[in-house]
């Protein structure tokens, strides 16, 4: 298989993180061709208003999406490099104490609150400006996994008296420190998210799980949209007992399952790079 169906397969059996920093590569990508195309073509087009946050409310209420948009565009590629290993280091710590679902509700409403946060702020200022970048995001999952389990172990390198709660501290006191001279409304969004990945979890401790109306509504969708499941097998004589014949025997549902099972479990032990092709190409075809 060639490096674009690599990527298919990555992406279809990635699940939602993966999914997630794709997109924002991708769409990193693409945009930065688009601006060396404006810059050949001496086109004065700024695309980032129709994109990016802006800070006012009555410039904000003409384009409502970028409150979700903002989240998956990136200023340079350090910005984009950053908030995807923030991203990828955060979601593995999260995902062994959350459901997929939870991760999903405070990825995307962290990112809204921080916007949220930035929008009411600058109304005060009456500043316009532009909000860009995940890091609200992605710091609504740090704070989140941080607070409901601070003392959890980092593994790196050699440091093994680093918890996670260290490292979301030292993020913060970074943004706060540099909150006066560059960058306050990116700084001011960031602390938002983290904000709200401290009411999330809080309220689960106490009882409350934001996430669960959010889920049952994503749930009823998924099925709205999902196909129906076919019956394993078909009736093929009437008499008075029903026989049936199955279209695929159980024996070679049970192998291609353990197959798929024992190449899961390989790819999350030593990585996707240690499948063989044929083990890419059988992923690949199951996926179809």
């Amino acid at each position: 298989m060639n490096i674009l169906e690599d990527l298919k397969l990555q992406y279809k059996i990635g699940g939602l993180v993966l999914k997630i920093i794709f997109w924002n590569v991708g769409i990193f990508i693409v945009f930065s061709l688009l601006n060396v195309v404006l810059k050949l073509s001496n086109i004065g087009f700024n695309y980032y208003e129709y994109v990016a946050l802006p800070s006012l409310f009555s410039t904000y209420i003409t384009k409502f999406w970028t409150l979700f948009t903002y989240m998956f565009i990136h200023f340079d590629f350090w910005h984009l490099f950053w908030n995807v290993v923030v991203l990828w280091f955060s979601s593995r710590y999260f995902l062994y104490y959350f459901t997929l679902k939870q991760f999903s509700f405070v990825y995307f409403f962290g990112g809204f609150f921080a916007g949220i946060v930035y929008l009411i702020y600058f109304q005060f200022l009456g500043v316009d400006t532009q909000l860009i970048g995940a890091s609200g995001a992605i710091l609504a999952v740090l704070m989140a996994v941080t607070i409901y389990a601070p003392y959890t172990q980092v593994g790196f390198f050699s440091l093994d008296f680093l918890k996670l709660w260290h490292i979301s501290f030292f993020i913060l006191f970074l943004d706060i420190i540099q909150m006066p001279f560059a960058n306050f409304g990116g700084h001011l969004a960031h602390l938002g998210g983290a904000l709200f990945g401290f009411i999330y979890v809080k309220l689960l401790q106490n009882g409350t799980d934001l996430s669960k109306g959010i889920s049952k509504l994503q749930d009823g969708i998924e099925g709205l949209f999902s196909p129906k499941k076919k019956t394993p097998f078909k009736k093929v004589h009437k008499n008075t007992y029903q026989k049936t014949t199955f279209t695929k025997t159980t024996q070679e549902k049970d192998i291609n399952q353990k197959k798929i099972d024992d190449i899961l479990d390989k790819i999350s032990k030593s990585g996707y790079d240690s499948l063989s092709k044929e083990e890419k190409e059988f992923l690949f075809k199951v996926g179809k």
